[in-house]
């Protein structure tokens, strides 16, 4: 009897202390913004991408025994895909960031002096370039982005609103790349037209398409230009391909200096050596520099210490 009397009692002071222990405290966390699942991109132009983190994806490639950044060996791009030409306007993709409506979308634009960064605006242009991309090449291929250049400041941004940034293939003769122009410009007011001074930059990417499993080139669509302005812009994709072209072959790494080239770097250090001697009365002009005054090194500056929450 004493012994049920004693494990009662033991029973009910395990109750009591149990009812008596504090609620697990809820933790804050350390921003007040809502989570945003994205590599730093505009979350629009992620909205058709696969839904599952890259790190998975390796993770799930390794455990079956596969390496993604090498080539299966099998074709996965379908032999029969309908290559006809298209339109300019087929690929056409615009997306507007509301910067001037969404405070907290400008929170991650935004540096240290209140300026739009931008390499956050390079990093959107990318995204947008895939979509146009594959817009063009439609689904069974793997488009990558090659080159981005003659990016262009035509207007700079003084003022924070929002922005349009556009773009569609301008150049793509049936072969595995493209061009694809991209512009980034002012969002008009209601009712009134799109002004040349809006536009705030353009640019080119070339992307090229290959097949995922081979990891080599496939081809694609060549585009349409119907009108004069689209006849422009192909001829001009024509001459910035002839232009890579050209500098692929008269890269360093593929000949030496020709006589000309030579003679010139000749000449550049003869005269340097004409700045170091006293005796000489030639001196350095301003406009002049040394090749180690002009080394470069980064400085990462970070948000002020009252943007810290």
């Amino acid at each position: 009897m004493d012994r049920r009397v004693s494990a009662l009692r033991v029973i009910a002071r395990s109750l009591s202390s149990r009812s008596r222990r504090p609620e697990p405290q809820q933790l804050r966390p350390f921003t007040s913004c809502t989570a945003r699942r994205t590599d730093g991109v505009f979350r629009t132009l992620t909205e058709n991408r696969v839904r599952t983190p890259w790190i998975e994806a390796l993770r799930k490639k390794q455990q079956e025994g596969e390496d993604p950044t090498k080539a299966s060996g099998k074709a996965e791009t379908p032999k029969h895909r309908d290559l006809s030409p298209k339109k300019m306007s087929d690929s056409y993709h615009s997306v507007i960031l509301p910067l001037a409506q969404d405070p907290w979308l400008l929170d991650t634009y935004l540096n240290s002096s209140g300026h739009i960064r931008f390499g956050t605006l390079l990093m959107d242009l990318d995204a947008l370039s895939g979509i146009i991309a594959y817009k063009h090449t439609g689904d069974g291929v793997t488009t990558v982005t090659a080159a981005c250049d003659r990016i262009t400041i035509q207007h700079p941004l003084t003022e924070i609103c929002d922005l349009e940034l556009s773009g569609k293939v301008t150049y793509a003769t049936g072969r595995s790349s493209m061009e694809i122009a991209l512009q980034v410009a002012k969002v008009p007011q209601s009712g009134q037209q799109s002004k040349p001074e809006d536009v705030m930059l353009t640019c080119q990417f070339t992307m090229v398409s290959l097949d995922p499993g081979t990891k080599k080139s496939v081809k694609i669509s060549p585009v349409l230009a119907e009108t004069e302005e689209e006849q422009r812009l192909f001829r001009q994709g024509e001459q910035n391909s002839q232009h890579r072209k050209q500098l692929t072959l008269r890269s360093l790494l593929k000949q030496t200096p020709d006589d000309e080239e030579s003679d010139l770097i000749h000449a550049l250090w003869q005269k340097q050596l004409q700045y170091h001697d006293p005796n000489d009365p030639l001196r350095k002009p301003h406009n002049v520099h040394f090749m180690d005054a002009t080394r470069l090194s980064t400085a990462n500056i970070m948000q002020p210490q009252y943007r810290n929450r």
